[in-house]
C-alpha cells in the first residue's frame, strides 16, 4: 500500500516538474486526453524573441544609413533582412503562447486562440532521436516519421520538414524530455504489438 502511494506520489511530482496537465481534453473534435504539453520557458521565450528584434533593429538601422558608406545593393539587403529578423521575432512571440500537446492519436498544437493544428499522427513516427548529435532544436527531439509531411514552422517550438518533425527551441527541457519518453514508449508498444 505505501509502495503504491508513493509510486502515485512519485509519478504526480514528475508530472508536476514536466507541467503536464494530464487528463485535460484537447478539443471536442479531436476527442482525445492530453497525456503531456510542452511549453515555452518564459525567460527563454522571452530572451529569444528580445534577440531577434535587437537583430532586426539594428540591421534596419545599418540599412537606413547608420553611418556607413554602403551602396543601395547592400542598403536594401540590410533592410530586407531586418524586416526579416522583426517578422520572426513576431512570428515567435506567437507561437511561443501556444503550446504542444500530445494524445494518443497525434502530437497537436494548440495556439493561444486554443485552435488546433496536427503537427504529426503518432502512427506515422518511427522513431524519437535525442542524442547529442541528432538533428534536433535545443533543449528537444526529433521525429523520424515514415511518410513525407508538409512543411510547417512555429519558431520556438516546432518544425516539419519532410519525414522530421522537430519539438524543442525555447521550450522546457523537462516538458520534452517526458513527451520524448511517451512517445518512445508508445512506439516500443506498438512494435509489441506488431510482432505479436
Amino acid at each position: 500500500m505505501t509502495d503504491q502511494n508513493g509510486r502515485e506520489e512519485g509519478a504526480a511530482s514528475m508530472e508536476a516538474e514536466a507541467g503536464t496537465e494530464v487528463g485535460t481534453v484537447v478539443g471536442a473534435e479531436m476527442g482525445a486526453e492530453a497525456l503531456t504539453r510542452v511549453q515555452a520557458s518564459k525567460p527563454r521565450g522571452l530572451f529569444g524573441v528580445m534577440m531577434l528584434a535587437l537583430l532586426g533593429a539594428i540591421l534596419l538601422y545599418i540599412g537606413l544609413g547608420g553611418g556607413s558608406q554602403m551602396g543601395f545593393g547592400w542598403r536594401l539587403y540590410m533592410l530586407a533582412m531586418g524586416a526579416g529578423a522583426l517578422w520572426v521575432a513576431r512570428a515567435m512571440a506567437r507561437a511561443t503562447r501556444g503550446a504542444i500537446v500530445l494524445t494518443r492519436d497525434a502530437v497537436v498544437f494548440e495556439d493561444a486562440a486554443g485552435d488546433l493544428s496536427v503537427v504529426v499522427p503518432i502512427a506515422d513516427v518511427v522513431s524519437v532521436e535525442r542524442g547529442t548529435f541528432a538533428n534536433k532544436p535545443s533543449n528537444g527531439f526529433s521525429l523520424r516519421l515514415r511518410t513525407g509531411q508538409a512543411r510547417a514552422w512555429r519558431p520556438g517550438l516546432w518544425w516539419r520538414m519532410g519525414k522530421r518533425v522537430g519539438v524543442g527551441g525555447v521550450a522546457a527541457g523537462a516538458q520534452t524530455k517526458a513527451m520524448a519518453d511517451m512517445i518512445a514508449a508508445m512506439i516500443n508498444a506498438r512494435g509489441a504489438g506488431e510482432g505479436a
